[in-house]
């Protein structure tokens, strides 16, 4: 917490730079809840706001937004602000519901026409500076740094996992080099601000008018010792200072807006439930309320298998002591809810469930279990289901051969491969029964997998919420059984049955009810035959995987660290020789100074938002040829990337008792159908380099009689733009089995195949790959190191030799504008929001998934038919081989050796007949004693 003098702390948020900050952190992963609102911007300030009130606690605080009218500067200079893009339409959205919060909160909302909000900001600092406050605004606006005093701070929120910054008298003199905070604005005068589109003076930059103020103190001064300047520079000065004096004015914070400081009304309240409660409740912040007011949200799944967690994940108490308040929800509950739950204990109730199970040819079933890790879950009861309002609950006892007796009269059911099975991630559920040597077989309806059908973009699928949203019903969260999350959490095992009976019977009844909710929605498309056909034949699938795991040689790994730990030293030796001096290779400030103060590689370094130099890894990968220094600090952290998270996390994933490693893959993650896995994620296993690839050398077979085989689509993502597009071009290239890369080579740079060079057709290459992902002339130019000019005549003569693939593209974005989605192949589709964004910015970024999402769900849609098929035929001619991993379009299996010509048959037969898409589908495959020998 911040400590001055005042006991008077006033924070002024600047509102409208908050939201806009708080959405766009959300832009590569926004918050979308179950009813399609973009809830990011929402989130994102509400976060802010409640961090500042926690962690800071202000005794006074208002919150200040631009008013609808156009500022007065704008009748000085009609081009302010006039560059600016379209506000975003979710942001458009979102701001009603800030207004309304900050009312539930009680905190004032200051506007006033005419005047920006930084202008209502300055003059309320200012007022409240001569009564005694301390005041801080907050903002990330640089422009703000000229209003700083002894009493007056800008406080920058906290931003990707960095804290909050505050910034005083010091830090603002020196971030911009100079000797007095008003000097930002003759810095900004002379800067300009591209975003405000102050225009400044042509050719002076950031450190130029840093330069130049610092030498003369003011604008005034400069221009009253011009003759000292020379060249291109001092003739711009010259040409445009009646220019470089009005952005001075633009630049200038008014402290004089009609404004009356009123203390007493900005005195920090108590916040309304009333009115933020029924807020939450729509926008879906559950955590938030619990949080805030001590409420009871619905919970996640902690401690139970088939209700994925809750991604609400607000991890603060803003009150010391919570309000305690209860706000009648509109929700149905199982206590106002007519409903029968039958606890399975006599003889007669056990009949009952039998009897009902050989009458149903569809029924819903959930475990109760002891952990979320379904290997090593052990089953504490399952509830079945099979119309609304009635369930039975079995429960079972603790020994394995006990359960496996319970269960016996049951297991007709589970294991019946005519009747359906219904459930919330149901794969789950599937795995736990596993354990007991109990194989589901039948039809498969999973609710979670059928929204995410529905709603890809929507990473909000947990039963409690799909619950709410579709049934206006509230579950019973789990935290009323076991207690919250933390050491003192009870089992499930330690609670009553009969209680249990209550919380198990509605998971199962409220299931069955989603499904019959979803089933018909899903009837309306082509959804159901991507349901039926493909991801509810793949759960089996991804369960036997999951279980079967991957044999891991620990030994090898241990060795790997230790051999990566000398290559650091080494590294981190010669980079400190290079350099001249020792610093924290670790600390990116530190990289930066050395980079560009000490060694100064470049020019004009870019610098993220916060000031600070860039050196992230795609900064560096530009700079790389520059000084060997950057090589140096590139393999230097990828090792330590790869000891880190990969060599030495993974013996420790290793289960007890199999002794192997089982990831589990997930079906819902990715909006385009791809397949995901964690626990750990094997898709992100480095490939591109050497020392990264090396570690598939510890994924090894089950033993000496098994070998690994890896089968890889060739280029399958091309194959399928060639699909699309039906660019004769390409497709010439696939049917005659040419190489693509050489192929396109050829055409793009206009010479014979045989002439194509290596580096024609790495360039190509990177093209072919790149069109896919909207590349730029600029993307072109940093990926393979050319000028911006050469980049975009490849790019034109691409589009010319290759025109179908132009108006595929073109083709794309068209119809998602009229028809708000794209498809793959199959018809999965995915939604696009944005795709008629009055924001360029946010539409480029719809107009680019419009083009690559086909294509990459398609690749998914085949590859997980393989799986599929595979999996089946392995099954039908009893082979011992099993299909172990997925990842990206790469199968891996473990091969029982006499199997393995007849094994790598079957692969690529099903592999390459997934699908027809009118492109031959072609597969690479290799054998191995590890995963590394076989890829």
């Amino acid at each position: 917490m911040l400590t001055k003098n005042s006991d008077k702390k006033l924070f002024l948020l600047d509102a409208y730079a908050l939201i806009y900050r708080a959405y766009f952190a959300f832009s590569k992963n926004p918050r979308i809840n179950s009813k399609g609102m973009n809830t990011s911007a929402i989130f994102g300030f509400v976060n802010t706001l409640l961090d500042v009130l926690q962690k800071e606690k202000p005794t006074h605080i208002a919150v200040v937004f631009d008013p609808p009218s156009p500022p007065k500067r704008a009748e000085d200079f009609e081009a302010y602000k006039a560059n600016r893009e379209e506000t975003p339409e979710d942001i458009k959205r979102s701001v009603p519901y800030i207004m309304k919060i900050i009312e539930g909160f009680k905190i004032p909302i200051l506007m006033e026409d005419g005047y920006e909000a930084d202008d209502v900001v300055g003059t309320i600092a200012k007022k409240a500076e001569k009564e005694g406050f301390t005041t801080y605004m907050m903002t990330p606006d640089k422009d703000f740094g000229q209003l700083v005093s002894d009493n007056i701070f800008m406080f920058k929120p906290s931003r990707m996992g960095n804290g909050a910054e505050v910034w005083g008298v010091n830090e603002v003199l020196e971030k911009f080099e100079i000797k007095n905070p008003l000097q930002v604005i003759d810095i900004l005068g002379l800067w300009g601000d591209a975003v405000d589109n102050i225009p400044g003076v042509p050719g002076v930059g950031e450190k130029t008018a840093k330069k130049l103020i610092g030498e003369f103190e003011s604008m005034e001064k400069l221009y009253e010792n011009l003759d000292s300047q020379k060249g291109k520079l001092k003739e711009n000065l010259e040409n445009f200072k009646e220019q470089a004096f009005l952005s001075k004015m633009l630049a200038t914070i008014l402290l004089d807006a009609p404004v009356d400081f009123e203390p007493e009304k900005l005195v920090l309240e108590s916040p309304d439930p009333e009115i933020i409660l029924p807020l939450f409740e729509e926008l879906e912040f559950r955590r938030l309320s619990e949080r805030i007011f001590n409420t009871q949200a619905s919970a996640s799944s902690a401690g139970n298998s088939s209700k994925t967690k809750s991604t609400d994940d607000a991890q603060f108490s803003l009150f010391d002591n919570p309000v305690g308040v209860e706000v009648e929800s509109s929700f149905k509950t199982i206590e106002n809810t007519p409903h029968t739950y039958f606890l399975v204990y006599t003889k007669e109730l056990e009949q009952k469930l039998v009897d009902e199970l050989k009458a149903s040819s569809s029924f819903c079933f959930d475990t109760e279990t002891t952990s979320v890790d379904s290997h090593i879950a052990e089953l504490v009861g399952i509830a079945f289901a099979f119309k609304p309002s009635e369930a039975y609950y079995v429960p079972l006892p603790k020994n394995k051969e006990d359960i496996l007796r319970a269960l016996n009269p049951f297991l007709f059911a589970l294991t019946d491969s005519n009747k359906e099975k219904i459930g919330h991630n149901i794969k789950y559920d599937i795995n736990v029964l596993r354990n007991y040597d109990i194989q589901v077989e039948g039809p498969l309806f999973d609710t979670m997998v059928a929204h995410y059908l529905m709603e890809s973009d929507n990473n909000r699928r947990s039963m409690d919420i799909l619950a709410e949203t579709y049934l206006n019903y509230r579950p019973v969260p789990i935290s009323d059984l076991i207690g919250p999350k933390g050491k003192n959490q009870k089992s499930m095992r330690d609670v009553e049955p009969a209680i249990v009976a209550e919380y198990a019977g509605e998971d199962a009844d409220i299931t069955l009810q989603l499904k019959a909710y979803f089933e018909k929605e899903l009837a309306k498309g082509r959804e159901i035959n991507i349901f039926k056909d493909i991801e509810m034949p793949l759960i089996y699938v991804l369960s036997a995987m999951e279980v079967e795991g991957v044999n891991l040689d620990t030994e090898m790994l241990k060795s790997y660290s230790e051999e990566l730990a000398t290559e650091i030293i080494q590294f981190e030796r010669q980079i400190h020789e290079t350099a001249g001096q020792s610093f924290n290779i670790a600390s990116p400030k530190q990289v930066g100074e050395i980079l560009f103060d000490k060694l100064k590689i470049v020019e004009k370094p870019k610098k993220t938002k916060t000031g600070q130099y860039a050196t992230n890894e795609e900064v560096l990968l530009s700079l790389e040829g520059k000084h060997p220094i950057v090589n140096q600090i590139l393999n230097y952290r990828e090792l330590v990337k790869l000891k880190s998270t990969y060599v030495d996390s993974l013996p420790s994933l290793v289960h007890t008792e199999t002794k192997h490693l089982h990831t589990s893959f997930n079906q819902v993650v990715a909006s385009t159908g791809r397949l995901s896995s964690d626990n750990p994620n094997l898709q992100n296993i480095p490939i591109r380099t050497e020392k990264g690839r090396y570690i598939r050398k510890a994924f090894i077979p089950r033993n000496s009689d098994y070998s690994f085989v890896s089968a890889d689509y060739s280029q399958v993502e091309l194959r399928i733009i060639a699909a699309l597009s039906k660019d004769e071009a390409m497709l010439e290239a696939f049917k005659k089995g040419l190489d693509i890369h050489a192929s396109t080579a050829a055409r793009v740079f206009g010479v014979p195949l045989e002439e194509v060079s290596r580096e024609m057709r790495s360039k190509a290459k990177t093209v072919n790959f790149g069109i896919i992902y909207g590349i730029s002339a600029f993307g072109l130019s940093q990926r393979i190191n050319i000028s911006r000019g050469e980049a975009k005549e490849i790019i034109d003569s691409y589009f010319e030799k290759f025109p179908g693939i132009k108006t595929y593209m073109d083709e794309q974005i068209a119809f998602a504008k009229e028809k708000g989605y794209v498809e793959t192949i199959t018809g999965r589709k995915r939604y696009l929001r944005d795709i008629n964004s009055a924001n360029a910015v946010v539409r480029g970024f719809a107009e680019r998934n419009a083009i690559n999402s086909p294509i990459q769900g398609s690749a998914a849609d085949i590859i997980k038919k393989a799986m599929i098929n595979i999996h089946k035929a392995l099954k039908e001619e009893k082979l011992k081989s099993k299909m172990i991993l997925q990842v990206h379009d790469e199968l891996i299996f473990d091969v029982f050796n006499p199997e393995k010509e007849q094994l790598l048959q079957l692969v690529k037969h099903h592999m390459t007949q997934a699908m027809d898409i009118g492109v031959p589908l072609d597969v690479d495959a290799g054998f191995g004693k590890n995963w590394f020998e076989a890829h």
